[in-house]
């Protein structure tokens, strides 16, 4: 079946997690919250399962097809034909919304390279999070180590379980909605209690998780079978210091523009987000992508003049075969885009 002619509407896609949240998810889409203690997560046109699973964390299509299974149908028409030259059938792009109930471990990401030697894969998992929500006093994520560290000591902390240092060790860096942080592979990471976000990352499910006991409670799934001494090796060890963190955040909440570029310059060649209030009709080029409506009621219309009414909650999938598209009304988008074509 070839690919649509417009945008599809998706529903929730929350596969399980071990660790709680879930109900900014429900309070956006509008849902009733007493099923989300542990729906943390909704991956949002999945083309990409959770690790080691055959089918959970996938997307199903409004006629009950898998993303993924129409994708490889018609990646041209899904995807746009110098797309899949650079990057074949994959759509090169996840796209979460993540609500932390609790704080997240301390964990990082391969890359490429380190992921094609030890899983197989031409995706690391590079990632980006743009704020959309807050909860309590001191809205907090975490990233980079704040001192340069020896992969002794970091192995000596992983065998002792010592959380406290091991957050201690990284910066803490206060969060408001509008903001973005982009965390390159290997830079250890975590989210804290209360925020949520809209994730961008490449397509992939590889987790290396340095705080395991409490969450995971196998050190197996910590080092996702490749034995710690193995997984360090794709660890950024290097000291992350306020004009380095700068390269990797934006604050965005005051850019009133029709459309604004969302990510820090590092992120492009990995993904693209812009959050779109258009002001006037506004011109959507051709491009798969993901839309999550963060507030109010809009309508995208394709150049054949067919009309998809959105609102607050709703998530979209776009396929390139829409081609160009026009969004109105009083409503705010995050885009979520592949990054662009290597030419």
């Amino acid at each position: 079946m070839s690919a649509p002619s417009a945008p599809l509407r998706l529903p929730a896609n929350q596969p399980a997690q071990f660790y709680r949240g879930g109900s900014a998810i429900a309070a956006l889409r509008g849902a009733s919250s007493s099923c989300a203690d542990f729906g943390p997560e909704d991956w949002v046109a999945s083309t990409t399962t959770l690790f080691g699973r055959d089918t959970d964390g996938l997307s199903r299509l409004p006629d009950g097809r898998w993303l993924r299974d129409a994708v490889e149908a018609d990646p041209v028409g899904w995807l746009g034909r110098e797309h899949v030259d650079a990057y074949g059938s994959s759509t090169a792009l996840l796209v979460k919304l993540l609500d932390a109930g609790q704080r997240l471990p301390v964990h990082f990401h391969p890359d490429d390279a380190f992921a094609r030697r030890h899983f197989d894969s031409h995706f690391g998992k590079t990632e980006a999070w743009i704020v959309v929500g807050t909860q309590g006093t001191a809205p907090t994520v975490y990233a980079g180590f704040r001192d340069a560290l020896d992969t002794r000591t970091i192995r000596d902390w992983v065998v002792d379980q010592d959380a406290p240092t091991m957050l201690g060790a990284l910066n803490a860096l206060p969060v408001e909605v509008g903001d973005t942080v982009h965390i390159p592979a290997g830079l250890p990471h975590a989210i804290g209690e209360g925020v949520f976000v809209v994730e961008l990352q490449q397509p992939t499910d590889f987790s290396l998780t340095l705080e395991w006991r409490d969450f995971l409670g196998d050190e197996k799934k910590g080092h996702l079978g490749l034995g710690f001494d193995t997984a360090l090796r794709a660890l950024d060890t290097s000291a992350w210091d306020e004009e380095r963190l700068t390269s990797v955040i934006r604050r965005t909440a005051t850019d009133d523009a029709p459309a604004v570029d969302l990510l820090a310059p590092a992120a492009r060649p990995f993904f693209r987000a812009d959050r779109l209030r258009p002001t006037a009709p506004l011109a959507l080029d051709p491009s798969f992508a993901v839309l999550v409506v963060l507030a109010g009621r809009g309508c995208l219309r394709t150049a054949n003049g067919e009309a998809q009414q959105l609102s607050t909650g709703d998530t979209w999938v776009v396929p390139h075969a829409a081609g160009e598209l026009e969004l109105d009304g009083d409503v705010t988008v995050i885009r979520c885009r592949p990054p662009a074509p290597r030419r």
